[in-house]
């Protein structure tokens, strides 16, 4: 897994992560390939087949490690763009928000880049 950190024009940082997860959405469950995440949700890369359409409710799961760590958060498909998607997260539950902080700090470096980031989410 490798992590790097952009933030454009968006209010939240997005952590580059190169990972496997798995999207179930009402219609079909995919295997897809994370490519950043962020607190309020994610940019995957789909299989090349598969369509996923804007707006559809969605889980997303990303297994951590070998071992039962994971990050999950319920949303929606925002975007999609070819092989690409955005996912908008809804809700996310505490082990997760906490995995997801955890990863988002070893990547920003700078503890008050995370505090920022925080007091956005809430603010929100």
């Amino acid at each position: 897994m490798e992590a790097i950190i952009t933030t454009e024009r968006r209010h939240f940082a997005r952590v580059a992560f190169d990972a496997e997860a798995e999207l179930t959405t009402t219609q079909e469950r995919l295997k897809v390939r994370i490519l950043d995440l962020s607190f309020k949700g994610a940019l995957l890369q789909l299989p090349r087949n598969d369509v996923v359409k804007g707006g559809s409710p969605c889980l997303l799961e990303v297994q951590l490690s070998d071992l039962d760590v994971k990050i999950a958060m319920a949303g929606e498909v925002a975007h999609v763009q070819g092989d690409h998607a955005g996912i908008l997260c809804r809700s996310i539950d505490i082990e997760s928000i906490t995995h997801l902080r955890r990863l988002i700090e070893i990547n920003l470096g700078r503890p008050d880049l995370l505090e920022r980031e925080l007091k956005a989410l809430i603010s929100n």
